[in-house]
């Protein structure tokens, strides 16, 4: 057993793995899916981690002082997170985020003790599909209340600390939970924190790990396709940004696109075969991995996040 920690902040990262072989005899697929179940962090999300490390990266550095007020735009996740790290340092924290996420995520976040800040969603955007449009408009109003509060930024998108969180903890624990038995990595990209910092961490260990980024069906920007597809339900990421900061000289062997409706069906699968209660992306990761079984890495064993829990997703069309 672990021992007793001084908060909950101890509690974030050293999530269990699982094999999905209930699903694969499903699919009928060759080889194996090993998933880290970081839906069981305090927050729900692997976006704790990317939370702390951004915070403690801020706090070494200086850039943030003692009871000041902390501000991001999320969709949910990263400001759930943000919500629990500043609440046990003791700086208030604003969350602003874009209507179109799921309700859930923003009552979280307030019983958290975060001021949060909803902004419509662009003319003929449809609830629960955020558009980079919509993003934008989050950004806007994000970048006015830091300023006006004289706030620190946590800007998920750009602060190293997010990517080395999953540098230094997610993909070291990914490598010793498997025995380094492992051949692939799928990741579907929100600020591409964690596909850049466990990539980096896989691939000084063993070079021949082939890692492979996940984007929506329609809105794969950074696989240079056409984008005929802005708005899909995959929420947290898929928002049109080619030019994500943290894959610059991040290894990427592949691209796969995984459609909204795929997406919510492995999710469901997950839930009533494997008894793990995810959200979209954790499904667009399994549904990726799956692709791979079925083609060029037939019988070998591929990696996955499942990134969120279910519990966040409870009012909009995964579940109902």
């Amino acid at each position: 057993m672990k021992k007793v920690y001084d908060s909950v902040i101890g509690a974030i990262g050293g999530t269990p793995m699982v094999r999905l072989d209930r699903l694969t005899t499903m699919h009928r697929v060759d080889g194996t899916i090993v998933a880290k179940l970081d839906y069981l962090n305090p927050g729900f999300s692997k976006k704790d981690r990317a939370a702390l490390g951004i915070i403690e990266e801020a706090e070494t550095q200086g850039i943030l002082s003692p009871g000041q007020t902390v501000v991001e735009l999320t969709s949910g996740n990263m400001g759930t997170g943000l919500a629990i790290v500043c609440a046990i340092k003791g700086y208030p924290f604003v969350a602003v985020m874009s209507k179109g996420n799921s309700v859930e995520r923003a009552s979280m976040m307030r019983a958290l003790g975060a001021e949060v800040v909803l902004v419509d969603q662009l003319s003929g955007s449809l609830p629960g599909q955020v558009s980079g449009g919509d993003l934008e408009r989050v950004n806007e109003e994000a970048v006015r209340l830091t300023a006006e509060r004289e706030a620190f930024r946590a800007d998920q998108f750009s602060r190293d600390g997010n990517w080395r969180a999953h540098y230094n903890h997610t993909g070291p624990e990914l490598w010793e939970q498997t025995g380094g038995s492992i051949h692939a990595f799928v990741d579907f990209l929100g600020s591409g924190g964690t596909y850049a910092g466990v990539t980096r961490s896989l691939k000084e260990r063993n070079s021949d790990i082939r890692c492979f980024v996940v984007e929506p069906m329609g809105a794969a920007a950074v696989a240079g396709h056409e984008i005929t597809q802005p708005e899909h339900p995959i929420q947290g990421g898929g928002y049109v940004m080619p030019n994500l900061a943290f894959l610059e000289g991040a290894a990427i062997d592949g691209y796969l696109q995984v459609s909204g409706g795929e997406a919510k069906r492995i999710a469901r699968e997950l839930a009533r075969v494997e008894g793990i209660f995810a959200g979209f992306s954790s499904g667009a990761n399994v549904a990726a991995a799956l692709q791979l079984l079925q083609r060029d890495l037939r019988g070998k064993t591929v990696a996955v996040m499942i990134c969120d829990s279910g519990l966040k997703y409870l009012s909009t069309d995964l579940w109902i």
